[in-house]
């Protein structure tokens, strides 16, 4: 049986791209609901986080990960998207890009790190969201250390 190709809407990597922008602007402005608003809700969300505890099913969990994250800084973080890439097929997405968050660690110290996040986007009563998303950074096999990346 042969799959039918099913086409994107011209409209749909900018939708994809529009709701990346939401996501900073929540972000940015320390505003979690907004935040959540992006992804796919309960607990079809799955989330491989860079730090501990790894994985998040649901967004419940992944709430309580952001408002964890958050307590880690002086003021608000702010965040920015570089290098994204998009692909869409019918009512799925794939997109790839560098994000840069800086701030002000609890203790004063400054917080400058890139990492990189997958994202796998549903298309869901004509909205996308983002239903799988991981975040990570390189690791040097030989040292076993984190690798940082300065820039994309």
């Amino acid at each position: 049986m042969k799959r039918e190709e099913q086409v994107a809407a011209p409209h749909d990597e900018t939708a994809i791209r529009t709701l990346a922008d939401s996501f900073v602007t929540a972000f940015n402005a320390g505003d979690i609901d907004r935040i959540m608003q992006n992804y796919l809700p309960g607990n079809q969300l799955v989330v491989y986080d860079i730090v501990p505890r790894k994985q998040h099913r649901g967004t419940d969990a992944y709430r309580e990960a952001f408002v964890e994250m958050f307590t880690h800084f002086k003021g608000r973080p702010q965040i920015a998207i570089a290098d994204l890439h998009i692909t869409v097929d019918g009512d799925v997405g794939f997109g790839h890009c560098f994000m840069h968050v800086t701030g002000t660690g609890t203790q004063g110290q400054p917080v400058d790190r890139w990492v990189r996040v997958t994202n796998g986007y549903r298309k869901v009563g004509g909205n996308w969201l983002i239903a799988l998303e991981h975040i990570s950074v390189p690791v040097d096999f030989s040292t076993g250390k984190l690798v940082p990346i300065t820039k994309p």
